[in-house]
């Protein structure tokens, strides 16, 4: 298994005060493409991080080996519509409560 920190930049630092009605919907199918990843064992959680600089999401995410993290990433409603993208950030291990 490969572990993967996963971190959700909008595309401006008031994204959540600023969404257009587009962006809004885009979020909803956003959530619940991350809520079906959850639902499979993809992702292990998942949420977003308020920050006064500038708020994102935050995903960790568990995938075999011959997988690979970006596919799943840029399936995101929200990247395929050039709302935001990703940075990843490769995880030695990963521990839950399960």
């Amino acid at each position: 298994m490969k572990y993967f920190l996963c971190k959700y930049l909008p595309p401006r630092p008031d994204f959540l005060a600023t969404m257009t009605t587009e962006e809004r919907d885009l979020m909803k199918r956003h959530g619940d493409y991350m809520n079906e990843l959850l639902a499979r064992g993809v992702i292990v959680a998942h949420g977003p991080v308020i920050d006064p600089a500038g708020s994102y999401g935050v995903s960790l995410y568990q995938i075999a080996d011959d997988q690979d993290i970006a596919a799943f990433t840029s399936e995101d409603p929200v990247v395929k519509h050039g709302v935001g993208h990703y940075e990843h950030f490769d995880m030695l291990t990963l521990k839950s409560r399960g």
